[in-house]
């Protein structure tokens, strides 16, 4: 026997309201189209749902149990009515972000716990990748935001770019390194110690081949690469080994005082660190939303960012 869902819906309404016209009322319908309802679902039983000649309305065991049916599947319709409402906001669902990996370690996982705080319905799956991979990703529908930095070449065809934050280099080293003995070390200085790389293919490697060209030297003493920001900070940390970092990852790491920035002049990318993704409106509503949650944090921190720099590193 099949029952009709709208039906036991309509039921478990009206044994709740203890009449036929406050259940209609309840579900926004009219009076007589329940009652042809509770007509229809008591022949289709063959057995009464109320006990006859009682007011207000009091329903017989049997229909006490399909009105209990019809609360789950009412509240079921609601939570799914809740659920498409929440994708449409942006507070629920999944969302696909990839990007050049120190700037996802340092900054970005911060700021996705952050929103998840605030959205916890919302769901994440992180990779890594430059702005080749993360275009691909993008256009194959594999990702919904990059993180990634671009430069005066402008974005890539079919996706839009909002930058987030000025692309800016400093020289690390670990707390207590030699070079911090120096009020202003020189660029021949750091020609002195060896250099850790980044991983192959990151913008930062470009920037240290810059660096290269700015000591004179045609080499430099590379006795690491290829590292996570994890480990590269492990094992500066136990070396005088040198590394070119983004100022915004020494910032985001500052608090565990492992690794120090050298108040030294390099050559600086012009480039930003922005968010890539595909042109047109958002289709997915929790990727626009944690979209606009990276600018707004982004905004806040600027100032912090830039006095950190002008204090930190710009000294005089």
């Amino acid at each position: 026997m099949k029952l009709s869902e709208v039906h036991l819906i309509q039921l478990s309404a009206v044994v709740d309201a203890g009449s036929v016209s406050k259940g209609a009322a309840a579900l926004g319908l009219s009076q007589p189209a329940v009652s042809r309802s509770m007509a229809q679902l008591e022949a289709r039983v063959g057995k009464p749902l109320f006990v006859r000649g009682r007011r207000p309305l009091q329903a017989t065991p049997l229909g006490m149990q399909l009105a209990a049916h019809g609360r789950r599947i009412l509240a079921e319709s609601r939570r799914a009515a809740e659920a498409v409402q929440s994708l449409l906001r942006g507070t629920r669902g999944l969302v696909r972000v990839g990007g050049v990996p120190f700037f996802m370690d340092a900054m970005i996982s911060r700021i996705i716990a952050a929103f998840q705080n605030q959205h916890p319905d919302v769901d994440f799956q992180q990779s890594y990748g430059n702005l080749a991979e993360v275009g691909t990703g993008l256009r194959a529908d594999q990702l919904d935001l990059g993180i990634v930095p671009l430069g005066p070449a402008g974005e890539p065809e079919g996706l839009a770019f909002t930058p987030i934050l000025a692309a800016r280099n400093v020289v690390c080293c670990r707390v207590g390194h030699p070079l911090q003995r120096s009020k202003r070390p020189t660029t021949a200085d750091l020609g002195r110690f060896p250099w850790v790389a980044p991983l192959p293919g990151s913008p930062l490697l470009a920037d240290l081949f810059a660096i290269r060209s700015s000591l004179a030297v045609p080499e430099l003493d590379i006795r690491y690469s290829g590292g996570s920001l994890l480990s590269v900070m492990n094992y500066m940390e136990g070396t005088d080994a040198l590394a070119v970092l983004p100022f915004s990852v020494w910032f985001a790491e500052r608090k565990q005082n492992r690794i120090a920035v050298l108040p030294v002049d390099i050559p600086q990318p012009q480039r930003h660190l922005g968010i890539l993704r595909p042109a047109g409106p958002p289709a997915n509503p929790a990727a626009g939303a944690f979209a606009d949650f990276i600018v707004q944090s982004f905004e806040s921190m600027q100032q912090l960012i830039l006095r950190h720099e002008n204090a930190v590193v710009w000294r005089r």
